[in-house]
């Protein structure tokens, strides 16, 4: 579409948005009303929100609109998953300038309706403003369908840890990014576009997950948090984590241990879970470690060690050039 945001108007912009929607099946009324109406047949809905700022987040040199779009719904639809519930509907919101072209947010939001079509959600409504800055507000709905939410408070000693999904893949990307090249390209997209294990989430509840949560700000920040709110212990294997050869090839090129990457990158959006020991997981769930009694205060440790390093997603202590 040639032409501005400005140019195509609130009203316009909206109209154009609305007509990338796809129909989802909890969405029972979409955009054109004053609210939407979204399917809650357990009674309780799961909710979660994330905002993503353009060069805090994510930078339009690096990804397209439609990364951007896929990017911003993936992290909150994980969050959902992470509860053990099935992602059914979010909601938008969008701040964009007036001279952006108007191409950007309609491919933003064939982004946002492919993940949602990917996690089995739709988009049921939301929000367009004008800013200075490209900010994109995400609320992510799920349904539980009659199984109680699996909090961060639930590991207990004798549990095994296990993950399903990508770690460090992110991270690695993001140092592939910073230094100017595009490849390997498995790993500048999980960047760009991560893909979480949207299945995994229910399922761990259907299994019998204590405690679970995404893994968006880092391995071993998201486990800390599962550690302090079960007052617990968790201890990490690192020969139990996988660590690719590519990923290895670029840690040797940019002089980095890709452990670190694995341990504290984020953003890959894997589901990390502890289950009671003798669970039998199926495939695509590695086990990885295991809850143990507590320390005083609460910790994660690697092969019964504190990680040394820094690591993990802080918003107001991680540097900008940590995009």
């Amino acid at each position: 579409m040639k032409g501005t945001v400005g140019e195509l108007g609130e009203f316009g912009l909206i109209r154009e948005l609305t007509a990338r929607i796809s129909d989802a099946p909890a969405v029972r009324l979409g955009p054109g009303d004053d609210a939407a109406v979204v399917a809650a047949p357990d009674r309780r809905v799961v909710a979660t929100t994330d905002i993503l700022v353009e060069g805090r987040h994510f930078r339009r040199d690096w990804s397209t609109a439609y990364d951007v779009g896929r990017k911003a719904a993936a992290q909150n639809l994980a969050d959902v998953a992470a509860m053990g519930a099935s992602p059914t509907a979010l909601l938008l919101g969008l701040v964009v300038p007036a001279e952006l072209s108007a191409t950007w947010p309609l491919e933003l939001m064939d982004g946002i309706r492919d993940e949602c079509r990917a996690a089995g959600a739709g988009v049921a409504g939301g929000d367009v403003v004008r800013g200075a800055t490209i900010t994109v507000s995400i609320t992510a709905l799920g349904d539980l369908r009659h199984r109680e939410p699996v909090t961060r408070s639930g590991a207990r000693p004798g549990d095994v840890v296990a993950v399903n999904g990508w770690l460090g893949w992110s991270a690695a990307g993001y140092a592939v990014l910073a230094r100017g090249f595009r490849s390997p390209r498995a790993f500048v997209e999980a960047h760009r576009r991560p893909e979480p294990p949207y299945a995994a989430g229910p399922l761990a509840a259907e299994l019998g997950a204590t405690s679970m949560t995404d893994v968006s700000d880092g391995l071993l920040a998201d486990l800390g948090h599962i550690a302090r709110a079960s007052h617990v212990r968790i201890n990490l294997r690192s020969a139990a984590l996988d660590v690719p050869a590519q990923m290895s090839d670029i840690g040797n090129a940019v002089g980095v241990d890709p452990l670190e990457w694995v341990l504290t990158g984020g953003e890959d959006h894997a589901i990390v879970a502890t289950f009671p020991p003798h669970t039998k997981l199926p495939a695509r769930w590695r086990r990885i470690g295991e809850v143990l009694p507590p320390t005083a205060p609460p910790a994660v440790t690697v092969d019964d060690a504190l990680w040394d390093r820094a690591g993990g997603w802080d918003h107001f202590n991680t540097p900008e050039e940590a995009l």
